[in-house]
């Protein structure tokens, strides 16, 4: 089962979730999709880790075979290309690696060049698999990253895959959870949390995915992320505690349910419960 972990914002408890489940599912995958900042892997510290380099095509302009036809900034609809002064300028932040301005050259005066947006990082710790993507600095888009991480487990039917998605409701969250099989909700206990529940609510519901909450840092008192929950009929998976104990043991870089036993029988229950809601 492909279960995507989410939350309207950063800092929520996103991957807090997401590690711990992926610890206590046997032989799982962890899958870091927060590509801008991913933090899994501090947490699970893989072993044995392999790279890879992700690239997208950008057009080379060959400046002696251009006529100034413009066919190819007439073509383009995110006006990364431009002929000013007898030159055709490529402005590579904001070309979208379609290809289109190479095919309708006329003068073949356009090719493709590889360029490096980021990274992906395999390894293992003990038995879960941690892939995470890592998007370079500066660049615009990490769906390229996204796409790769996702295309490595799209065929993966024996073991639970824990997707970390980005926080957000962006074109990138989408690209995420469209192969999940469920959408985990975190939300936090404030009136800003439910405002953030509302967004990635909605969004998961206008994919038509089956989706649950967790309610993270719970107290006593009103609490507007259950409120909200309840109102529009979100199943509520289960909740944690704000805990001072494990604040300290997740701010130190430790996964909570692999040194305490109360929070691994916690996390299995959660994982139980995500398992019975994707199930109906």
């Amino acid at each position: 089962m492909k279960i995507a972990v989410l939350s309207g914002k950063g800092g929520t408890g996103k991957t807090l979730v997401s590690v711990n489940l992926a610890s206590v599912s046997e032989g799982s995958y962890y899958i870091d999709c927060d590509v801008e900042e991913p933090n899994g892997h501090l947490f699970f510290k893989p072993e044995k880790i392999e790279q890879e380099a992700i690239t997208v095509k950008m057009p080379v302009v060959d400046q002696d075979r251009c006529t100034g036809c413009r066919a190819c900034v007439d073509f383009c609809a995110f006006n990364a290309l431009a002929y000013i002064k007898d030159q055709l300028l490529v402005f590579e932040e904001i070309c979208h690696s379609c290809g289109g301005c190479v095919l309708v050259c006329p003068e073949d005066a356009l090719s493709e060049k590889d360029k490096a947006i980021g990274s992906i990082e395999r390894g293992i710790s003990e038995d879960v698999f941690v892939h995470t993507g890592i998007m370079n600095t500066g660049e615009v888009s990490g769906i390229p990253i996204v796409d790769r991480l996702l295309e490595e487990i799209a065929l993966e039917s024996e073991r639970d895959i824990f997707i970390d998605g980005p926080p957000g409701t962006a074109c990138i969250v989408m690209e995420t959870i469209k192969g999940a099989d469920f959408c985990l909700l975190v939300a936090e206990p404030t009136l800003f949390g439910a405002h953030n529940l509302q967004m990635v609510h909605e969004l998961v519901a206008l994919m038509k995915k089956p989706f649950g909450v967790i309610l993270n840092k719970c107290q006593e008192g009103e609490n507007p992320s259950e409120i909200y929950a309840m109102e529009h009929g979100i199943p509520i998976i289960g909740r944690i505690p704000f805990d001072e104990k494990l604040g300290l043991i997740n701010s130190n870089g430790e996964i909570v349910s692999r040194v305490d036993e109360g929070y691994r029988q916690l996390f299995a229950s959660l994982l139980k419960a995500t398992r019975k809601a994707a199930a109906v």
